[in-house]
């Protein structure tokens, strides 16, 4: 009986739409010479759930227009004094403990944040990173449930990075006797 209790509150889990933490890297990714549309990321990560938290974080040089843009785009602006990875990384890391946050997203291209992935897996939160070349950290994207590439091919592709294939060794051409 407890079996078949545990399968149905799996099947109304797993049928609930997931709400989503969504943490901006903004120094690392709201850059002219990336152009990024935070929209469009929004939009992207639907797919996955309903987006019930959105946040910027920026620091304390970002514009006035910037501050406005990333408003009018329904985004939290985070001014931060000092290092904004901090910053970014406590929200997640508070967002891990919620039991309303099933999904934490986290729009980097910065290796820094690979701990905070590893640390909500273990949490059992999904996790999703949003990125694009160049400097896309390898090790996020491995890390990461869902890999969101933004300059991938046509800007619509989802992808896990592949692993690489094992290769088994190869036999020695020449095998070395060791006399005893």
């Amino acid at each position: 009986m407890t079996n078949v209790l545990e399968q149905m509150r799996g099947l109304i889990k797993s049928s609930k739409e997931k709400n989503i933490a969504v943490l901006v890297d903004g120094p690392n990714m709201i850059r002219k010479e990336l152009g990024i549309d935070l929209d469009k990321i929004k939009k992207k990560l639907q797919k996955y759930g309903k987006i019930k938290v959105a946040k910027v974080f920026l620091d304390q040089f970002a514009s006035d227009k910037l501050i406005e843009a990333v408003t009018n785009q329904g985004y939290e602006v985070v001014i931060i004094p000092s290092d904004v990875d901090v910053a970014l990384a406590l929200d997640a890391a508070e967002y891990m403990f919620s039991p309303f946050i099933d999904t934490i997203a986290i729009v980097s291209r910065d290796s820094d944040f690979k701990p905070v992935l590893t640390k909500a897996k273990e949490h059992g939160k999904d996790t999703i990173v949003v990125g694009t070349e160049p400097d896309f950290s390898s090790a996020l994207k491995n890390t990461a449930d869902v890999v969101i590439d933004l300059k991938a091919e046509n800007a619509l592709m989802d992808r896990k990075e592949p692993k690489p294939e094992k290769v088994e060794p190869q036999e020695a051409k020449h095998k070395i006797e060791i006399a005893h």
